[in-house]
């Protein structure tokens, strides 16, 4: 048997229609100017089938491609604050602070979520916002994904 990517074999079911209307209910609707575009937009979630920059402005408004996405397995929920600990900080490489906005008091390195995380997150800025995400990563108002 031939193995595929699952990206690959997620293209293959978009193009051949088997996948088209799939809704997860709880994934809210379809308005964000992004939708059906084939990335998930939201950023609830994490994984291959992700738009490169995340907009909090899309949480909720993106159900077809997210569903799609995670019906296929190329996303996940990301971790809730629960899930995580001020103490996984001391283990994470923060990089350096190579982007315009290090040092603004927010974070913007994509791997992390929470509430000290900037409203527009890009794939561009990963590693790149040290001082700030270690800082909002041990207080536990970000955490890794």
């Amino acid at each position: 048997m031939r193995h595929i990517s699952k990206s690959a074999f997620l293209a293959i079911l978009l193009t051949a229609g088997c996948m088209t209307g799939v809704v997860v209910e709880g994934l809210g609707d379809n308005s964000s100017e992004y939708a059906n575009d084939n990335e998930c937009d939201d950023p609830r979630f994490k994984g291959e089938g992700m738009a490169s920059v995340l907009s909090q402005e899309n949480t909720g408004r993106d159900a077809s491609d997210c569903g799609r996405m995670l019906t296929a397995g190329l996303i996940s929920q990301v971790r809730s604050k629960e899930q995580s600990s001020p103490s996984e900080c001391s283990e994470i490489d923060f990089g350096l602070n190579r982007n315009d906005w290090a040092r603004n008091g927010v974070c913007d390195d994509p791997r992390f979520t929470g509430p000290g995380v900037d409203d527009i997150l890009r794939q561009e800025e990963l590693l790149r916002d040290a001082s700030d995400c270690r800082r909002l990563c041990s207080a536990g108002r970000v955490w890794l994904k």
